[in-house]
């Protein structure tokens, strides 16, 4: 089965790389991955497998093969939206890449095996970046027949237990009172006043802040013309913690902020939760078969990196075992930059891809493995034993 999965991808790369190209060449925002959920969706269903099309979503899919009655169903997930202005520089492209590459090699496995025992489900989930794909799938109970879930992701280093922040996306809107900036100022209640307050209150209250916490934010609104007191003027802010209940105490503290700036102000303020994901809950067991076989291509962990991102994977580990490991793309350039942006573009970027693809297939063949299940009954009670301690997010 090992064997098979590792041809499979061998065979498999100058397509699998044309894929990523095209998505890489297509960049397309959340909720709006038109041409992606085509071109993943015609190549998954050409290699065999029964692909189910604006699945849940508009762009998400589901694309499954295996043994429906018998084992365990793994399931790896690609992401494939971009970043406004920016492109694929947060690399999904490589991760839609990855998570097909990865279907195809079990998928592989499973035909050696005489397609007996086991399923493979790849999972195709939009809007990562700031929409939240993942989290209507799961209201849906998409997840609720798979085993484990597993994702890579580039980046600077190779993390295979990343540390993702809690984080809610947080709308500030101020409401005043319009005069004329220059004839009577007197008669109106600055709204970009309040605004600023705020802005200069949060930044002044971050040294009251946990160091894994992360305050950042924008004015989104700041009036209509300088001769006009504003009435309206709006932030938008992201916040961040380890987990749920410090960000109910980042949230609350911001949140003052806003009703100090509005009181001083005689302005209203009022509030809106735009999105939230939870932070990812590593599954020690899967992990560590996973760094099992990302070892032995050579791969150095790393385990002091701390990577201070969010994603809707959080929520996915809240409902199945499931793993994020990060892998090394480059270390001249952050996610979120031009600079990545051409990384994750670069035929360099093909080799560590193809790696990553290969260490999940293997670490889910071994769950597929006669063997196998004694493993999985352990991360499954695992996972039980730390959701029994927890709050599951919304």
């Amino acid at each position: 089965m090992e064997e098979a999965a590792k041809a499979k991808i061998d065979a498999s790369a100058e397509d699998l790389n044309a894929l990523s190209q095209d998505i890489w060449s297509h960049p397309e925002l959340n909720f709006n991955e038109h041409h992606a959920h085509e071109v993943l969706t015609d190549f998954l269903e050409k290699e065999g497998f029964k692909v189910e099309r604006k699945f849940v979503l508009e762009t998400a899919f589901r694309a499954t093969f295996g043994c429906d009655d018998a084992g365990p169903n793994v399931c790896v997930i690609c992401e494939y939206d971009a970043l406004p202005g920016i492109g694929h520089a947060c690399g999904h492209n490589l991760i839609a890449e990855c998570g097909v590459a990865a279907g195809l090699a079990i998928k592989a496995a499973l035909e050696a095996n005489g397609n007996k025992y086991g399923k493979v489900t790849v999972l195709g989930t939009p809007a990562e970046e700031g929409g939240g794909g993942k989290k209507y799938l799961i209201k849906a109970n998409v997840f609720d027949d798979i085993a484990v879930a597993m994702m890579a992701h580039p980046y600077r280093y190779n993390v295979p237990r990343p540390i993702a922040l809690s984080v809610i996306a947080l709308k500030i809107k101020f409401h005043g009172k319009a005069s004329h900036a220059a004839a009577s100022p007197w008669d109106g209640n600055n709204a970009l006043d309040a605004a600023v307050m705020c802005y200069q209150a949060i930044s002044n209250m971050r040294q009251q802040i946990k160091p894994d916490c992360r305050i950042h934010g924008i004015f989104t609104n700041g009036g209509a013309a300088p001769n006009i007191i504003p009435e309206e003027a709006e932030l938008t802010y992201y916040l961040r913690a380890l987990n749920e209940g410090e960000l109910a105490i980042v949230k609350r503290k911001v949140l003052a902020c806003a009703e100090g700036a509005a009181l001083a102000s005689e302005c209203k303020v009022e509030s809106k939760d735009l999105f939230s994901y939870a932070n990812i809950l590593t599954n020690v067991g899967l992990v560590s078969i996973y760094e099992k076989y990302a070892k032995e291509y050579g791969l150095e962990l790393e385990y002091n990196v701390n990577h201070t991102g969010s994603t809707d994977f959080g929520n996915a580990s809240y409902v199945v075992p499931g793993i994020h490991p990060m892998f090394y793309l480059t270390d001249k350039a952050n996610i979120h930059t031009h600079d990545f942006e051409g990384v994750a573009g670069a035929p360099e970027a093909q080799a560590p891809t193809l790696i990553q693809a290969k260490a999940l297939a293997l670490t889910a063949i071994e769950l597929l493995q006669p063997d196998g299940q004694d493993k999985l009954k352990k991360i499954q009670q695992e996972f039980k034993d730390t959701i029994s301690k927890l709050t599951v997010p919304e």
